[in-house]
C-alpha cells in the first residue's frame, strides 16, 4: 500500500527536500539554527542538517574529488572560499537569487565592497581577539596584544588557535608593526621570519585549540591566563554563563564567515534557497539577536536590537563597531588566499620544531 501511495505521488513528493549545512558547532551554529536555519525550514518545508568542522578545505576537497558530495552548504572563513573557488569546489553564486536590502537598495549597494563573491556570500563580521579572565587576574590587567606576548608582565599558558592564520598577524603586531603594515611585512620573506621569531617567545606556553568552543572552556577552567578566541564565544560566555571574561579589542583580526555551496551538491536547488533566505538582512540581523557578530549588510545594521535571552544591547559588542576597529586589523583574506598553503607548510613544521 505504502509503495502505491509513492508511486502515485511519484519521486518528488515521495522524499522531501533536504539540505545539509556544515558549520564551526557550538554557540555559534546554534544562533544560525535559531536565526534562519529553522525559520527557512519552517517556511519552505525543507528539512535541515546540521554537521560541524573546524574549517579548512581538506573535507570539501575530498568530497568533490571523490565524486561523493554529502555535504551541501559550507560556513567557510574568505581566504578557503577564494581558493576552494579557484579549484573548482564551489558552485558559482547565482546574485540575481539575492534580496534587496531592507530600505530597498540593490544587494551590490547593500553588501559591503567585495562579499558577494563568485562562489559564497559573506554573512557576517567576526574577530578575533585575545581575552582573559579578570577574577585569575590581580594587579595590571592585558590591554594590548603586546601584553598578550609579554610573559614576563605578565605569567602563565596562552591559548591560541592551530593555525597560522591571525597568529601571524598577532604576532607582528606584537612586535610594533602597525596594523596597516601588517600585510607589506608579511609579504616578505624577513617579515615572515619576524613573525615566526616573535611566536618563538611564547611558543612553549601555548596550548593550542582547534574548535571555537574551546578558549571559553579554558579561560574557566584556569588552563590558561589568556587566550586568542573568537568574540561571540566570549561574549556568550560572560551574558549566558556568567562568565568573569574580558575581551581585549586591541590589535583584533577582523574576519569575514562565507556561505558557499558545494559543487556537486545534489540538492542544489534547496542549497540555493537557502543561502538566499539566509542573506537576507533579516536573517542576518537575528544571528546578531544570539551572539556578538555583525551583518554584512549596511541595511542590515539598523535591525540589530537586543540579545534575545539576556536583553543586552548589541551593537556595543559587534566587532565592526567603531570603538571597536579604531585599533583593528582587516584580514586581508586575498594575501591568505595567494600565501595560505605555504604558511600552513611552515606553521606545521615550525610546531613540529
Amino acid at each position: 500500500m505504502l509503495l502505491a501511495v509513492l508511486l502515485a505521488f511519484g519521486p518528488a513528493h515521495a522524499m522531501a527536500e533536504s539540505v545539509t549545512v556544515v558549520s564551526w558547532g557550538g554557540s555559534y551554529t546554534d544562533a544560525c539554527e535559531e536565526a534562519y536555519l529553522k525559520p527557512f525550514a519552517a517556511e519552505t518545508g525543507i528539512d535541515v542538517t546540521l554537521d560541524d568542522y573546524n574549517g579548512g578545505l581538506s573535507q570539501v576537497r575530498s568530497q568533490v574529488e571523490a565524486g561523493n558530495v554529502y555535504w551541501d552548504i559550507v560556513d567557510i572563513q574568505s581566504p578557503d572560499l577564494v581558493r576552494g573557488c579557484d579549484e573548482g569546489l564551489f558552485e558559482t553564486l547565482n546574485a540575481s537569487l539575492l534580496a534587496p536590502g531592507a530600505d530597498g537598495s540593490t544587494p551590490k549597494d547593500d553588501f559591503y565592497p567585495g562579499l558577494i563573491g563568485e562562489c559564497g556570500i559573506g554573512m557576517l563580521f567576526f574577530s578575533t581577539v585575545v581575552a582573559y579572565n579578570h577574577e585569575r587576574t590581580t594587579g595590571d590587567v592585558p590591554r594590548t596584544i603586546q601584553d598578550f606576548f609579554d610573559l614576563e608582565r605578565f605569567p602563565g599558558r596562552r591559548g591560541m588557535r592551530r593555525t597560522p592564520l591571525a597568529n601571524l598577524e598577532f604576532a607582528l603586531m606584537a612586535d610594533g608593526v602597525p596594523a596597516s603594515e601588517v600585510y607589506a611585512v608579511l609579504d616578505t620573506e624577513a617579515g615572515v621570519d619576524r613573525a615566526f621569531r616573535k611566536l618563538d617567545t611564547i611558543k612553549e606556553e601555548v596550548v593550542w585549540w582547534e574548535a571555537g568552543a574551546q578558549p571559553p572552556q579554558m579561560l574557566a577552567d584556569g588552563e590558561v591566563v589568556m587566550t586568542t578566541a573568537y568574540n561571540g564565544r566570549i561574549f556568550n560566555a560572560q551574558v549566558l554563563e556568567d562568565q568573569p571574561f574580558t575581551i581585549v579589542w586591541h590589535g583584533q583580526v577582523l574576519e569575514i564567515s562565507n556561505l558557499a555551496i558545494l559543487s556537486g551538491s545534489g540538492n542544489l536547488a534547496a542549497a540555493r534557497q537557502l543561502l538566499a533566505y539566509a542573506s537576507r538582512p533579516a536573517s542576518m540581523a537575528a544571528i546578531s539577536h544570539y551572539i556578538a557578530y555583525s551583518p554584512t549588510r549596511r541595511s542590515a545594521e539598523a535591525l540589530v536590537a537586543n540579545h534575545l535571552a539576556t536583553g543586552v544591547a548589541m551593537a556595543p559588542h559587534m566587532p565592526n563597531a567603531p570603538e571597536n576597529t579604531r585599533l583593528a586589523l582587516r584580514s586581508d583574506w586575498s594575501w591568505w588566499a595567494d600565501h595560505g598553503d605555504d604558511m600552513n607548510e611552515r606553521f606545521g613544521s615550525w610546531l613540529l620544531r
